[in-house]
């Protein structure tokens, strides 16, 4: 027996730790280690079903080091110490949490809580279903629309005295449609819920009962009690009562009570970001789904925010740099077709043909369009219409048939019966960057992409454990040696 139990500590020794091993290391970036739960997570977020580009992952190892290696600078250029950082990420962050502090308990309370709140605003009067047959009266109706309205109502109401049926009457000539389609019965109401005139005539009757006339703002009306309650016990409302809280996004309301309720017992020594961020660190120790996708938001905005300051908004805004990489690279935005750079423009006049020419011949190309809108569309009267751009075969029907000299139909534009067209061709390609600006400033961020991640890789270290990653979503532990 000894012996059997000795064996058994002996061999725990061994596979112990093989068994601990559950979320090994499956790289490290900049000294920071990566657990494989990690690079799952992302790897299955942008690899998921309807991903058109998907990647092995042995391909996506690269771009989720790159990744991460950009959050290692972000974070060294002190990103996330800013405060417009750390407002959308706590914002983001709490968007998560929140709904998380609140459990079922919570949820009955507030049940409990809205119908005990429903309960006394019904108040001990309860509530009334009405009939009603409504005949509408203007306030301001004359004398003569009074009487005649007045009559009417006398004589339904007669009607009704001598047998009639109330619905099938309320059906033909009450001038409320919504009730009278319902043989004029209107829902259960509460006290506040109706004009007073209405509520005072209907509150003091017992079911069966009818009313007389009744002048209200609306009109004249004749109500008949169809039924009286009190609110039915909380069990009768509970599941119409939870389906409301959901529908209303009431658990936001119920978490932030109980986060000021949590920082008004500390006396101060909380504030609610302290809170939410112990409540964010608390739950994503238990729910790695959420522990990343926090994550991931983090280093999203400091990959953002450091991208376009190094690469998208500088590649966008650098002049120079656009120009130099342009000539550099002039062969790669030949087209296999010639261009017409110009414009097709419609005038009243004919005067207007030479003058449009006149006013843009000595500007570059990109000052032509505010020229032709401070000479000539500056008032209320527009003189031209313009389009301006570099155009291939089959951009514009004017340009097709005056440039091209192509057999086209051109459409005349109302009230600009003079059509033209200006400028030169292009037969090569490109005469600079501002002619195909959208590929070259693409072609120069990726560029500074890449020049920014190769610096990264010299700078930082980095390391990836073979054996892990052939473990990825194989749902197994790594192979010990």
């Amino acid at each position: 027996m000894k012996r059997l139990s000795l064996f058994f500590i002996v061999f725990s020794l061994f596979v112990s730790p093989a068994g601990a091993q559950t979320d090994p290391i499956v790289m490290t970036v900049n000294g920071e280690p990566v657990l494989r739960s990690e690079f799952e997570y992302s790897y299955n977020k942008n690899n998921s079903e309807g991903v058109i580009d998907k990647k092995s992952v042995e391909e996506y190892v690269d771009l989720f080091i790159n990744y991460k290696l950009k959050v290692c600078a972000a974070i060294d250029e002190k990103y996330d110490t800013l405060q417009s950082f750390k407002d959308e990420f706590a914002q983001y962050r709490d968007q998560q949490v929140l709904p998380m502090l609140v459990d079922d308990a919570d949820i009955e309370a507030e049940a409990h809580k809205i119908y005990n709140q429903t309960v006394e605003r019904i108040g001990p009067d309860g509530l009334v279903k009405t009939s009603h047959i409504l005949l509408r009266l203007n306030q301001q109706a004359t004398d003569e629309e009074q009487k005649a309205a007045k009559v009417r109502i006398d004589s339904i109401y007669k009607a009704l005295k001598d047998g009639a049926d109330f619905a099938e009457l309320a059906t033909k000539v009450s001038q409320d449609p919504g009730s009278a389609r319902q043989g004029g019965q209107l829902p259960f109401v509460q006290r506040g819920q109706l004009v007073k005139e209405f509520e005072d005539a209907a509150f003091a009757l017992q079911p069966g009962q009818m009313s007389g006339i009744v002048q209200s703002p609306f009109g004249y009306h004749i109500i008949r009690m169809d039924e009286r309650k009190q609110l039915e016990p909380f069990e009768f409302h509970h599941d119409a009562i939870i389906k409301f809280i959901e529908q209303r996004n009431l658990r936001d309301q119920i978490a932030t009570a109980k986060v000021d309720s949590l920082v008004k017992a500390s006396n101060g020594a909380l504030t609610k970001a302290a809170i939410m961020e112990q409540k964010a660190n608390e739950f994503s120790a238990n729910d790695l789904e959420l522990k990343y996708l926090i994550r991931e938001y983090h280093d999203g905005l400091l990959l953002y925010e450091i991208s376009n300051k190094l690469v998208w908004d500088k590649a966008a805004k650098d002049e120079e740099g656009l120009a130099k990489f342009f000539k550099k690279n002039k062969k790669n935005y030949n087209w296999d077709t010639p261009r017409f750079k110009g414009m097709a423009y419609h005038v009243k006049t004919q005067d207007d043909v030479e003058a449009v020419k006149k006013c843009v011949k000595k500007l570059k190309f990109d000052q032509w369009a505010e020229a032709l809108r401070s000479t000539f569309n500056a008032d209320s009267v527009i003189r031209i219409r313009v389009e301006k751009g570099i155009f291939k075969e089959g951009d514009n029907a004017l340009i097709d048939s005056v440039v091209f000299k192509k057999d086209t139909t051109v459409t005349k534009l109302k009230d600009y019966p003079i059509d033209a067209t200006y400028g030169w061709m292009l037969k090569k390609g490109p005469e600079d960057y501002t002619d195909v600006r959208g590929l070259v400033v693409a072609d120069y961020q990726e560029a500074l992409e890449k020049e920014w991640v190769a610096a990264l890789r010299k700078k930082y270290t980095f390391t990836v454990n073979k054996d892990v990653l052939e473990t990825v979503n194989s749902g197994t532990t790594s192979p010990q040696k």
